[in-house]
């Protein structure tokens, strides 16, 4: 009988619990960008599981990225915002100081997970003065990718600096069988503008200061320039982009690429669509075996160096149900992180390294993720411990134009115009000197609102 009654006494306890969570649980809405349908499906998967966890429902509902602005400024006009926005750097400053993103709320979840186990620069690039606007959730560095067997060979060091890449093209440079580079020279291509922010940030130039326009240092900006033309110089002839680099690279007829980290797969022989052509295997792990990556790269003015880094952030908006909002970032960014992770672990940087327990967890957790697209394999089973550090390293010193002095807007518009990428190839072709070439840039670039 005692038995009986105890059983009972637990059903009754359990029926109330989950009438509890039932009567209190939020229905949430998440827009993110990641819209391709697999990569969907684990965003659902992952909801699904938060729901059976927390009795709060999720509706993953997919934005195209080119009409996130506007969707989000239309529905904040409306008081009709969506709980949760998973977002790119872009957004994060600016929407909150707009009114879109609840930055204490954003505060909290960092807090509660622990800004230690945050890369910092991920972090610091969402910094506002009392907190932070979004939190990180997975990012990835621009990267120098080359050939690191044949630096070995002939006894250079690693392409971390202007120098150490001079130095590469003066005993690598052997055309048309070997470019020392392929740079990007195709004015109209935004790979162009990330390569040359990443060169520019290297060696300490940015076109902006906390009060909008910042005129170039011209001392600095003619060793840009300069670097910028001998990479040129040991390139093919033409109009290049990220294109003819990765096909170069491919065929083992150039010694560095600028790349994003998107290519590490491809290298591995992992995907039909983009095979290494260095031998007649297109399945081959040989270029990856020979290949060695830099993502944080100095130029002679700033020795400390720098690394371009796009961050993806979860923004809880002022519209939320903020506690259960606050919930599911946490679930993604803690017990569900893995699996944020898996929708692209190549170019899913884990931006939270591990928990106060285990430091580097999702470090060591993402290199076991299957990566590629017609063949799978994990990162760590491709590339040694030292490049899946250097890989997850270039987030800890992550930097965008902008960002810190509150005018990343104001130098996304200026990248945009493609008014550095214009100057700097005329320069390029010898039509400018490198004095007119600074002077051309601050005449245009202040012009720029």
């Amino acid at each position: 009988m005692i038995f009986k009654k105890l059983t009972l006494l637990t059903s009754a306890a359990t029926v109330l619990a989950l009438s509890s969570m039932a009567a209190g649980a939020e229905n949430l809405r998440f827009w993110t960008t990641e819209e391709q349908p697999d990569r969907l499906a684990k965003q659902e998967a992952m909801a699904e599981a938060f729901e059976a966890k927390t009795g709060n429902k999720v509706e993953v509902i997919p934005v195209t990225e080119s009409e996130l602005g506007t969707r989000a400024t239309a529905a904040f006009a409306a008081g009709d915002l969506p709980d949760v926005i998973y977002h790119s750097l872009q957004y994060a400053l600016p929407w909150a100081e707009a009114g879109i993103l609840d930055m204490d709320a954003a505060t909290d979840v960092i807090e509660a997970l622990g800004a230690d186990t945050f890369a910092p620069g991920a972090l610091a690039m969402a910094a506002m003065d009392d907190g932070y606007a979004s939190v990180p959730a997975n990012g990835w560095t621009q990267m120098i990718v080359y050939r690191k067997d044949l630096f070995d060979a002939a006894g250079l060091a690693a392409p971390t600096s202007y120098a150490a890449v001079e130095a590469a093209i003066e005993k690598l440079h052997n055309p048309p069988e070997m470019y020392g580079f392929v740079a990007a020279t195709k004015v109209d291509e935004a790979f162009m503008s990330q390569v040359l922010e990443h060169v520019f940030l290297a060696n300490g130039v940015s076109p902006v200061d906390e009060d909008g326009f910042a005129p170039l240092d011209e001392a600095k900006t003619i060793e840009v320039l300069e670097f910028y033309k001998k990479i040129a110089n040991a390139s093919p002839p033409g109009d290049l982009y990220w294109d003819q680099a990765r096909t170069l690279y491919f065929s083992g007829n150039t010694a560095m690429v600028f790349w994003s980290p998107f290519i590490l797969d491809e290298l591995a022989g992992l995907r039909d669509s983009a095979p290494p052509t260095i031998n007649d295997d297109p399945t081959s792990t040989e270029l990856a075996s020979k290949t060695g990556i830099v993502t944080n790269f100095s130029g002679p003015s700033n020795p400390d160096g720098a690394a371009y880094a796009n961050i993806n952030y979860f923004g809880i908006t002022t519209d939320a149900a903020t506690d259960a909002a606050e919930e599911f970032v946490e679930f993604s960014m803690d017990e569900g992180y893995l699996e944020t992770l898996s929708i692209a672990p190549e170019g899913m940087f884990p931006t939270r390294r591990g928990t106060e327990e285990d430091p580097t967890y999702f470090i060591t957790e993402w290199a076991k993720l299957p990566v590629g697209v017609d063949r799978k394999a994990p990162l760590g089973d491709l590339y040694a411990q030292d490049m899946i550090d250097e890989i997850v390293g270039g987030l800890d010193v992550a930097q965008r134009w902008g960002v810190k002095e509150g005018q990343l807007g104001l130098a996304s518009k200026m990248n945009n115009s493609q008014v550095i990428n214009r100057i700097v190839r005329q320069f390029i072709d010898g039509e400018i000197d490198a004095k007119t070439a600074v002077a051309d840039l601050n005449a245009e670039l202040s012009a720029i609102e």
